[in-house]
């Protein structure tokens, strides 16, 4: 295998779990030819944290954003565009986005590696995270979608679509991986690895009522099926916080129906991703 491939971190006040996430690819079995972490502009410790070990890793290359009080997804992605403007020229084959709180075992890039090599159609990989011991359910969760705390992207299928799309309302790494499958690349989870992620996704700024709210709302303009909706509440209704959170989804979506509020995406994105949800639907009623 003579595959190589690069990182980008963006980070933003990550003092407790940036030093966490450096050890982990630092162990690698098969280090990143360039690893930019971009500091959001952090008001902790992170950059000292960061360019204390950029001074005893050369792969690892730090720069920072300017300084701004608002935590949004469109300010994510203007820092992965920095750092992946600071790839210009570098030949590479898999470029990754990961997030600053994670933490995986040695081998968890060589193996990722592993399955790009053997299969050319491949533009999307990467892994389940674990929170508190606990992860996804894939016989009732898309394994075509790659969580957003570790995206490992073939290069060729990342110029391809266009990068990511800064959506400040967030679905950027949603956005990204089904516009890959759109265009014709294969998109995959592998289960047989996990990262471990510190902070529960989504929790920064708001309880789990408004979370589970939040995200009924972002489902209305990432252009999810209201019959797929209706089945996404009741099944997060199975889970905690049960019935709320569920009620909390369903209610998100439906307000922001009927505000129409604007979908980001094109139509014929809107259209690929609800005959996906349709198609998956009718797959899981097939064997009911």
């Amino acid at each position: 295998m003579n595959m190589t491939y690069v990182l980008i971190t963006p980070a933003r006040n990550e003092e407790k779990y940036i030093e966490g996430v450096i050890r982990s690819v630092s162990a690698q079995t098969v280090l990143p030819r360039k690893w930019v972490i971009v500091s959001d502009g952090s008001t902790d410790r992170t950059d000292d944290i960061v360019q204390d070990y950029a001074r005893s890793h050369e792969f690892i290359r730090f720069t920072r954003m300017p300084e701004h009080r608002d935590r949004s997804f469109a300010a994510k992605v203007a820092c992965f565009n920095a750092g992946y403007a600071l790839l210009n020229g570098l030949e590479y084959d898999i470029l990754g986005n990961l997030d600053a709180d994670i933490t995986f075992e040695p081998d968890y890039f060589e193996y990722l590696l592993n399955r790009f090599a053997e299969n050319p159609q491949l533009g999307v990989g990467g892994t389940p995270f674990v929170e508190k011991g606990q992860h996804y359910d894939y016989r009732f969760t898309n394994i075509e979608h790659v969580s957003g705390a570790c995206q490992m992207f073939r290069r060729q299928c990342f110029e391809s679509i266009g990068g990511y799309k800064p959506i400040a309302g967030g679905g950027i790494d949603w956005v990204a991986v089904t516009t890959a499958r759109m265009t014709g690349w294969e998109t995959r989870t592998f289960v047989e690895k996990t990262c471990v992620h510190h902070r529960k996704i989504g929790t920064g700024t708001v309880g789990p009522s408004m979370l589970s709210f939040k995200q009924g709302r972002k489902d209305y303009f990432l252009g999810n099926h209201p019959l797929w909706e209706i089945f996404r509440a009741f099944y997060q209704m199975t889970r905690k916080p049960h019935v709320v959170g569920g009620g909390f989804l369903l209610l998100g979506y439906a307000f922001a129906a009927l505000q129409k509020i604007p979908v980001p995406i094109s139509k014929e994105l809107v259209d690929f991703i609800r005959g996906e949800q349709l198609q998956r639907l009718k797959k899981c009623f097939r064997f009911t």
